[in-house]
């Protein structure tokens, strides 16, 4: 919708770079607070992030490209991630490997920093669906004429180099990822404070939005479905993804009892 934030001459400062910058300072120091408070110290946490995010925007782009590869014609294509092209879930299981070697070589608690990520995952992803928004990726499907949703359809205006279809009525999906993350993150953050053992947080994350991504993927024009399943990959990592959160609540809420 207007990504771009400033432009002076043949310069330009791209909205959705801007918004993921500040959903990862958001995200950093949510991330601190509570970090803080697990007695996590300072300089392991910080080092941890910076690692993290590195070995996420790796994961991001090699997910995008094994999924859009017909988009890569030279090989500086691959690198050209200033021309956009990442993807979600490919960062999040980058960063996760990244995360679990660090956590493993420097022998940090595991579940105590899981819940920390969990809890500013959703406040970053926040601002970086805003981005998605401004720049028209991960744009919704064209809404039916009939549609009962097509008075909350979002319409991308003709002439922006965007990359959503521009002026036809789209699935408001970036907005409704952005409302649904920071729905996910206000209810961890006060659950938090409560929380009965370590790994509660991110079981619960794992949980929400994989609930919320599943059903959101319905509406998104970006993944095509999988012959003879319907359903995209994205759903079937979502459905792995509640599952995991399942098993692990179950787990570490069985094992926090036998302890107490």
């Amino acid at each position: 919708m207007f990504p771009d934030l400033i432009t002076i001459g043949n310069f330009s400062i791209h909205t959705y770079g801007v918004l993921t910058a500040i959903g990862l300072l958001v995200g950093f120091y949510v991330g601190l607070y509570f970090a803080k408070k697990e007695g996590i110290p300072e300089k392991n946490y910080e080092n941890l992030f910076i690692l993290t995010v590195l070995g996420g925007i790796v994961g991001a782009r090699v997910a995008y490209i094994i999924e859009h590869k017909e988009d890569f014609t030279s090989f500086i294509d691959f690198f050209a991630i200033w021309n956009g092209g990442i993807d979600w879930f490919g960062g999040f299981i980058g960063g996760l490997l990244t995360a679990l070697i660090y956590i493993k070589v420097k022998n940090l608690p595991l579940f105590k920093l899981a819940d920390v990520a969990g809890v500013s995952i959703p406040i970053g992803h926040f601002f970086g669906r805003l981005g998605c928004t401004a720049a028209g990726c991960c744009h919704g499907k064209p809404v039916p004429v009939d549609s009962p949703f097509k008075d909350i359809a979002i319409v991308f205006p003709p002439n922006q180099h965007c990359l959503a279809p521009q002026g036809i009525p789209l699935y408001p999906t970036q907005p409704a990822e952005a409302i649904g993350n920071l729905t996910i993150f206000f209810i961890l953050f006060f659950t938090y404070r409560k929380k009965a053992f370590d790994g509660q947080i991110l079981s619960l994350y794992l949980i929400l939005y994989g609930i919320e991504r599943f059903l959101l993927e319905f509406w998104r024009g970006v993944t095509p479905p999988l012959p003879y399943i319907g359903l995209t990959w994205n759903q079937i990592i979502t459905l792995f993804m509640v599952l995991s959160g399942i098993v692990l609540f179950v787990y570490l809420k069985r094992k926090n009892e036998k302890t107490v």
